[in-house]
């Protein structure tokens, strides 16, 4: 039986009187891609921080990649790739491959690392010279060039165009097909749906809800309706199966756990509404209710 590759028990981690941390349960099989979810204040730099050493727990315990990732050991067997990478942007993109295959004990060869990522042609590039997408992928090929068997990624995304992100999400995935074992911090819940086997949401410093995408989703209301109606949002919580109501002017989105009876009674009260579209429940309406319990917002 394969032990998790990343495994967090019972942690808890305080700062002062507030706590980042509350009895955080986490495993991550090898080979598989975990999405870690949250609003901003979830306690996900603070678990990632842990997960990779930086601090120690307070209460309970982590094993990545076999062992305490406090360890030497340990982490030449985690790739990390931060929101802020901190890298010199004087030095060439080879220069700074050279530099990172130094701290491993079996780097990969420089090329064959900016081969995985895509950046073989920008080996004599400064870094401080390339776009967003480019330093993104290049940074990837850093988290890389050790060999790890857990690649932890912290918004690798953040800031690119959609093209880009799109593309530095697809070599994400080639990685997870390789065997490696990622656990990829995200806002992006469109690439969280996309890429992972399974997703965690972190709230308060609590996990609230795992599971698959799919299964996130099933847990939701069926549908999201959206339409243009000259009801107020009072109104429209108050039609039978809403669950939740959003307003951008005239445009009402609702997501509704019994469509029919919501529809029958929609066109009933507001005859003149129109632009009505019914979708499915997504993993961002899986984050948004699980993180923020369905609210009836005021007009």
């Amino acid at each position: 039986m394969n032990h998790p590759a990343i495994e967090a028990s019972g942690l808890s981690y305080r700062y002062g009187t507030h706590s980042a941390l509350q009895g955080v349960d986490l495993a991550c099989a090898p080979g598989r891609l975990l999405a870690l979810l949250g609003p901003n204040g979830a306690g996900k730099t603070t678990l990632v921080k842990l997960l990779l050493g930086v601090f120690s727990p307070q209460q309970g315990k982590v094993r990545v990649a076999g062992g305490d990732p406090r360890q030497r050991a340990t982490r030449t067997g985690i790739g990390t790739m931060l929101q802020i990478s901190g890298v010199p942007e004087n030095l060439s993109v080879a220069e700074l491959a050279d530099l990172f295959a130094s701290l491993y004990p079996d780097p990969l060869p420089r090329m064959a690392a900016l081969g995985l990522a895509e950046v073989e042609d920008l080996a004599k590039r400064r870094f401080g010279q390339l776009s967003g997408g480019q330093r993104q992928r290049v940074l990837l090929a850093l988290a890389l060039i050790g060999q790890p068997g857990v690649l932890v990624l912290d918004e690798p995304g953040s800031g690119l165009d959609p093209a880009s992100r799109r593309a530095l999400g697809e070599l994400i995935r080639a990685q997870r097909e390789r065997a490696t074992t990622v656990l990829l911090c995200t806002h992006d819940l469109e690439e969280a749906a996309r890429l992972a086997d399974e997703v965690v949401i972190l709230d308060r410093g609590r996990v609230i809800a795992s599971g698959t995408p799919s299964e996130l989703t099933r847990r939701l209301p069926e549908r999201r309706v959206r339409c243009r109606t000259n009801l107020n949002t009072e109104r429209l919580a108050a039609l039978p199966g809403c669950c939740q109501v959003s307003r951008d002017g005239d445009v009402a989105e609702i997501l509704v756990r019994d469509v029919n009876p919501f529809l029958q009674a929609l066109l009933a009260a507001d005859p003149l509404m129109s632009d009505l579209g019914v979708a499915g429940a997504s993993l961002e309406d899986a984050f948004l209710t699980l993180t923020h319990p369905p609210l009836k917002e005021a007009a």
